[in-house]
């Protein structure tokens, strides 16, 4: 099987891992991967959001390949619209899909695929019996733990390369953005 454009292919503890872009990377300029988008034929943007998404997907790479050399190959990076928004004492799929700003049937697959690899279990919700609650397993807390683990040697990582100051101010730069964008009408 190739991976589609904006996938990259990694060998991890002997099992080959489909890394790139998820749901919520997609962006504006250029919904493609900077590898195959360009402006007419000529060559890839280097605008700040294309910048900010690619070196995104690259650090997430690091962690798929961290989590598939520790046993979680199955684990892709769309996965991570189920687990960064999921709560311990469980979550529905309609809040799972609101709170990911995707819909309830694209939710719905991921979590299938998440539970038919025991990362997580739908069970019925106490309050609505009609609803269900999905819930990490174990190995769902396992992958989450190996994720979360990475996270500071890759800022360690990035404050070696850039030195710690700069790291600093692009941590305050980039939550200056954020919030500047979340609170802003959409005029930009």
């Amino acid at each position: 099987m190739r991976p589609r454009p904006g996938r990259h292919r990694l060998r991890a503890g002997g099992q080959e891992v489909v890394a790139g872009t998820g749901p919520r990377s997609a962006i504006p300029f250029c919904a493609a991967s900077v590898s195959t988008c360009s402006m007419v034929g000529g060559p890839p943007p280097e605008n700040l959001a294309v910048l900010m998404r690619d070196v995104f997907m690259l650090l997430n790479d690091r962690v798929l390949l961290r989590l598939a050399e520790r046993g979680h190959g199955v684990v892709r990076p769309v996965h991570s619209a189920v687990f960064e928004h999921l709560d311990d004492t469980g979550t529905t799929v309609t809040v799972l899909a609101e709170r990911a700003n995707m819909t309830r049937q694209a939710m719905a697959e991921l979590v299938a695929h998440l539970e038919a690899h025991d990362y997580v279990t739908r069970e019925p919700d106490p309050a609505d019996r009609r609803a269900k609650l999905v819930r990490p397993t174990a190995r769902g807390r396992e992958a989450v733990r190996i994720a979360q683990e990475l996270v500071p040697q890759l800022e360690a990582w990035v404050a070696e390369l850039i030195g710690a100051d700069r790291a600093a101010n692009l941590r305050a730069d980039l939550q200056t953005l954020r919030t500047a964008l979340h609170h802003s009408p959409q005029r930009h």
